[in-house]
């Protein structure tokens, strides 16, 4: 048993066990606090951050074909000033290539063991990597702590566990023994041994960096494939310090560590078409726009490609008897981040003369003015807001906003928060605007990422639920959500969902919110529409990263002679 993995060995069996269960559990306290992480740890983990600002990035030994420029401005509004090592995509296939031969004869334990201690590494410099998420992607603090560390190390050994397990399915040798009627048995020895498909590409997207980011990469590692790491120009800081800890850990394990890359992007680079169809890039990760999504599908055909895109995240209000939990549950799900979540639900179906809560029957349009007082209510406070809400990650979000304003069917106006502490962040509230289901389809139809939502009024509760199903065929889905009393609405509602391929929350009214994805627990994504091609995780994540090969030969003759013997004794 290798070092690594001895040390990990019960780490890596309860997180198997924990695939198959499906219940709450996590190796990784998702609590920023000292007294979990250790006295000094957040603010060692702080200084690590500003440390690296206004200099070129510390990767030692890692090959380079030259220098790419500052490129993350943070959301909170300042510039990082990080340059970082550039590494061509020719450079970065054939460096990627050469590393690869070891670590795909090294055994799936060995593998397994290397990737565990490089998450144990990670979640010691969770504080650290918390920075780097919050001021490349605008999260705010704690979300960055819990999103981009502990809960995107679930994830990542999530995708351990499966990947790992997956490569064992199947004996290391075997003896295959067939009767004849003369003679004696025809015997063979064989072996199988599980191969990585090649290099893997990671390109990863602005938001969630790691938590998007680590699924892929820690299924290609562990089925013995390089990875190449691919960031978005605004957010290269979290993955370049994911790479530098894997590359230490790498190095440590007797690896060349270029079986880990950082293919960093120039300003004006667009390097991530060249690197997905390169002819040697056999495994390609997306998380993304669905436009260049569903060009990776289309022309990355030399590779297994996993996307995740986005869509019409839709939630149908037929009836609740808890009606100020409806409300404090949405207005959170719709402010968190500021909306930019691919989970966030854009389309809220209501009826359009009413529906039944415990507060007497609301009409779509009162419930749109109720949501509004909900929102006010959860983000009155600055302090609270900002926690909340977080920062506007780019200028295409801010424009997407300026446009569903100028629709001119605003039923509760988005406004700008100033930040207590940073006051050159943009911050704006979410804004919710009035639809009809037939007059307005081709707006709902579109994906608003951002703090955009629209209620949408439809003629009855089945007709929201045929808006749901059709819209999430056509465009996609990532979550969808119900609240109803009547359990054959309920029904109805899951019959919906599972025509439609998408996940279904019921009721949600508590301190759970459709956004929200458990690892070990929730699937996220589905294959079955759109929006992803696949799935965080489950099997299909991981076989198609590696092949079993055979090889056999005749059994030496003394020896199964000696059994036949045996067995006639």
């Amino acid at each position: 048993m290798s070092p690594f993995h001895a040390r990990h060995a019960d780490l890596l069996d309860q997180a198997v066990a924990r695939t198959t269960d499906r219940g709450y559990w996590t190796p990784y306290p998702e609590i920023p606090s000292a007294s979990v992480y250790g006295a000094g740890a957040p603010e060692s983990g702080e200084a690590a951050f500003r440390a690296l600002l206004d200099r070129p990035f510390p990767l030692d030994g890692h090959p380079t074909t030259g220098t790419v420029p500052a490129t993350e401005v943070s959301p909170y509004g300042f510039p990082l000033g990080i340059s970082y090592p550039h590494l061509a995509p020719e450079a970065a296939v054939a460096t990627a290539k050469s590393a690869a031969p070891a670590w795909r004869s090294a055994s799936p334990d060995v593998r397994a063991g290397v990737a565990a201690e490089i998450l144990a590494r990670l979640n010691a410099a969770s504080f650290e990597i918390a920075h780097a998420v919050q001021h490349t992607t605008g999260q705010p603090f704690v979300m960055a702590f819990q999103a981009g560390g502990p809960h995107a190390q679930d994830r990542g050994l999530e995708a351990v566990a499966y990947a790992w397990e997956a490569q064992r399915r199947h004996p290391a040798t075997a003896r295959w023994s067939k009767p004849r009627r003369r003679g004696g048995p025809l015997v063979m020895d064989k072996t199988y041994t599980p191969v990585g498909r090649g290099v893997a590409v990671l390109v990863a997207c602005n938001t969630f960096p790691t938590w998007n980011g680590y699924p892929g990469f820690f299924a290609s590692l562990v089925t013995g494939n390089p990875v190449i790491v691919k960031p978005h120009r605004r957010a290269v800081l979290p993955l370049a310090i994911t790479v530098r800890i894997a590359r230490e850990v790498l190095t440590e394990a007797g690896f060349d560590p270029d079986v880990v890359l950082l293919a960093a992007s120039g300003p004006d680079e667009r390097t991530a078409p060249a690197l997905a169809t390169h002819p040697d890039v056999r495994i390609v990760d997306f998380t993304g726009s669905g436009e260049f999504g569903d060009w990776l599908e289309t022309n990355a055909r030399q590779a297994v490609v996993h996307t995740e895109k986005a869509g019409l995240n839709t939630v149908v209000v037929d009836s609740t008897d808890d009606y100020a939990g409806l409300l404090r549950n949405l207005a959170f799900s719709l402010s968190l981040y500021s909306g930019q979540m691919c989970t966030t639900p854009q389309n809220i179906l209501a009826p359009r003369d009413g529906f039944p809560t415990d507060q007497g029957p609301r009409t779509a349009d009162e419930f749109a003015a109720d949501l509004g007082s909900a929102l006010d209510d959860l983000l009155r406070d600055p302090a609270r807001a900002t926690a909340t809400l977080g920062a506007i990650v780019n200028g295409s979000v801010l424009a997407r906003l300026e446009e569903a304003a100028a629709l001119g069917r605003t039923a509760h106006p988005s406004r700008a928060v100033t930040h207590p502490d940073h006051p050159d962040a943009v911050v704006r509230t979410p804004l919710v605007a009035r639809l009809d289901a037939e007059a307005d389809e081709k707006t709902y139809t579109s994906e608003w990422f951002g703090p955009v939502s629209f209620v949408i009024a439809t003629d009855d509760t089945a007709h929201s639920l045929r808006v749901l199903r059709d819209t999430v065929r056509r465009h996609g889905a990532l979550t969808a959500c119900v609240y109803a009393t009547d359990e054959d609405v309920l029904a109805a509602s899951r019959a919906a969902a599972l025509e439609a391929g998408v996940h279904l929350s019921e009721n949600l009214t508590g301190e759970v919110f459709p956004n929200q994805s458990a690892a070990f627990s929730d699937f996220h994504g589905t294959s079955a529409n759109p929006a992803a091609n696949a799935t965080l995780t489950d099997p299909a994540f991981v076989t198609g990263r590696f092949c079993v090969l055979q090889s056999r030969r005749h059994a030496p003759a003394e020896e199964h002679e000696h059994e036949e013997h045996a067995d006639v004794r």
